[in-house]
């Protein structure tokens, strides 16, 4: 008779667990979130129009982005950009940095986050236009390249 009792002990531990925890997975504004859905597939739509790309470098305590447009399109560099580095599970450890132009490259303080798997969004800061997405594993070194399309190289790429 210990065998059942200590089963149904588990149980009622493990239904308190379940309900006393946080799970944090679920976002808090789902609904919202989900209703942008739309607006945030036409924004990587027009970044793909553009034949954008972005070349991340990051160092202990900094960001570099370099930003480049296909040849022949007419892009205007933004004044700023706008790095999130999100983790796929633990949304406690995402970080958002505003890069600021300077020459022909972006840049600014981001602390570089643990090792491991993470999701990259570059996006226009001032009019949220367009929005380049990727991921990267940390650590890594050099330039990660974000946005370039299937059959073109860097080299059709151009500042």
């Amino acid at each position: 008779m210990a065998g059942p009792l200590i089963v149904v002990i588990a149980g009622i531990i493990t239904a308190w667990l379940a309900i006393v925890s946080n799970d944090g997975l679920v976002t808090e504004d789902y609904y919202r979130k989900g209703l942008a859905v739309n607006q945030t597939l036409a924004s990587s739509e027009r970044a793909r129009a553009m034949g954008l790309t972005a070349g991340l470098t990051l160092t202990a305590e900094s960001a570099t982005v370099r930003l480049s447009a296909r040849a022949g399109r007419s892009f205007v560099p933004p004044a700023s950009l706008r790095v999130t580095l999100s983790h796929p599970t633990r949304a406690g450890l995402d970080q958002v940095a505003v890069l600021m132009r300077e020459g022909e490259r972006y840049a600014g303080k981001l602390h570089l986050p643990a090792s491991g798997h993470w999701l990259l969004l570059i996006e226009n800061e001032e009019a949220e236009s367009w929005r380049l997405m990727g991921s990267v594993v940390l650590p890594f070194s050099g330039e990660v390249v974000v946005g370039v399309l299937g059959g073109e190289s860097p080299a059709d790429i151009r500042n």
